[in-house]
């Protein structure tokens, strides 16, 4: 049985896309069967993983919450990973399923293929509307992304708002797995009291907060855009090097268990 990993943050741009492509990467490249889910309707996962759906697409995770396609026939095979995609036709679910048990739709649609995986990472729109809470609901664990910078900080107690409901309506089992630092630039003086203050943040809400920092780096951006695996192409990156290293204090929390 896959453990279930969502990524997300209210806030956009704080790396949660690129942090769903790197753990998906890295985790791949450590020998684990690995489905990514592009819950966002923007669709930049998908992209970045060399799969471009266009809107009278018929095998995105949309069809297949809406059963207009089985799971199986709408995952993509790609060379590191598994992917399902989506795109704008996502944004409608919220009108489309108005009556009780709609938090359970992504958590419905992915079980039949939860056992053909070690790992499923779920990349989230940045809001805390329906398509986060059915991510939520699907998921073990949550990795939230923050910038160092006060404002994404302050978005922590509206995510650990949502997740206390989450806990008490639809997953009591769900945990916080960490508060990720991202986009660290040590020449900068407030980063390290953003630091300082994310763990006071973190500790009082009652979430770890990640040992692993990642540093800033062009290369990641450009790896997504090349469609290219930023583990192989980005080796001399310290953004890379960053993202192996949480991906070791994933399998040190039990966050991630390797074969064997």
């Amino acid at each position: 049985m896959a453990n279930v990993i969502c990524v997300s943050n209210q806030k956009g741009g704080v790396g949660k896309t690129t942090t769903s492509n790197a753990l998906t990467m890295g985790l791949s490249a450590r020998g684990l069967r690995v489905l990514c889910v592009d819950f966002d309707p923007q669709g930049n996962l998908s992209f970045s993983m060399g799969v471009v759906c266009h809107n009278d697409s018929t095998d995105t995770i949309y069809h297949v919450i809406k059963k207009e396609r089985r799971i199986a026939d709408a995952v993509r095979h790609q060379e590191f990973c598994d992917v399902l995609t989506c795109n704008v036709l996502l944004k409608t679910l919220d009108l489309e399923f108005t009556g009780a048990g709609r938090e359970y739709l992504l958590k419905q649609a992915l079980a039949p293929v939860q056992n053909q995986y070690d790992i499923i990472l779920i990349d989230t729109p940045p809001d805390l509307g329906l398509l986060t809470i059915n991510a939520f609901t699907a998921s073990d664990y949550i990795v939230i992304p923050v910038l160092c910078d006060t404002y994404s900080l302050q978005g922590l107690i509206q995510i650990n708002d949502t997740l206390r409901q989450v806990r008490l309506r639809s997953n009591p089992r769900i945990q916080v797995a960490g508060v990720l630092l991202n986009r660290f630039n040590p020449r900068e003086t407030v980063s390290g009291v953003v630091r300082q203050t994310a763990q006071s943040i973190a500790q009082s809400l009652g979430m770890p907060l990640f040992d692993t920092i990642i540093h800033s780096g062009v290369g990641l951006t450009r790896a997504q855009i090349q469609q290219e695996n930023m583990m192989l192409t980005e080796t001399d990156s310290r953004a890379v090097s960053d993202y192996r290293a949480l991906i070791d204090e994933l399998i040190r929390r039990g966050v991630v268990r390797l074969h064997g």
